[in-house]
């Protein structure tokens, strides 16, 4: 299998964590962000989106991060992260599906306004757009936190596909605008997760390395 990836992308950290949690073996190809490689006639002919990742298995052009893992757990002999039992199969489902659509659209959002732009896109944010996320991010955030007391996993007692999911902005956490003192629960869990070995060994070596292409 093939993988197109940038540096630091959170989603392509996503798949490259799930990878080496099952022992997949990936050919990595990381594209240069700033050169544009994702928006060549020959990467889109791959992924319409010009974005990242994309996986090639075979004659398979498989595009969008949960059902990359998805289809790379379903693939292993290691069933841990996303369960044949079917209710918890679909409880996975539904968080990776929260997180997609609130909760980490809302932070993904905040994190592109308010650091990306400034920091590695050389613009500025939205502020009207910004101010619109950290509402949606506290009102998502307390689901979040209320779900995780007493909680180590999101689904289950063990490592899921819903927890590479949901955390997959987390290297922004710190650095957006938004106060996260109210919600020990959330706070705890991102800790763990961030520690977490395959997911540690997904990061970029330093903020320089983000976004630029690199030997394989």
């Amino acid at each position: 299998m093939k993988l197109y990836a940038i540096v630091g992308s959170p989603n392509s950290r996503k798949v490259l964590a799930v990878a080496d949690h099952l022992g997949i073996k990936l050919e990595i190809e990381y594209l240069d962000l700033f050169a544009g490689d994702a928006r060549t006639p020959q990467y889109m002919a791959l992924n319409p989106n010009a974005m990242v990742p994309t996986l090639i298995d075979d004659d398979l052009k498989l595009w969008e991060s949960n059902a990359i893992i998805q289809y790379m757990a379903d693939k292993s002999a290691d069933n841990s992260l996303f369960p044949q039992e079917l209710a918890q199969r679909a409880d996975i489902v539904r968080w990776q599906s929260w997180e997609l659509a609130h909760f980490n659209q809302a932070f993904g959002t905040l994190a592109l306004e308010a650091i990306a732009k400034p920091s590695f896109m050389d613009t500025q944010g939205d502020a009207a757009v910004i101010s619109w996320a950290k509402g949606q991010l506290s009102r998502f955030a307390k689901v979040l936190n209320e779900h995780m007391q007493g909680r180590t996993f999101l689904v289950g007692n063990n490592l899921t596909l819903a927890d590479y999911s949901m955390i997959h902005v987390e290297f922004f956490k710190e650095a957006v605008p938004f106060d996260w003192a109210p919600y020990p629960h959330l706070n705890q869990y991102f800790e763990r997760m961030r520690q977490s070995d395959h997911w540690l060994a997904s990061a970029p070596q330093g903020p320089e390395a983000i976004g630029r292409k690199i030997a394989n």
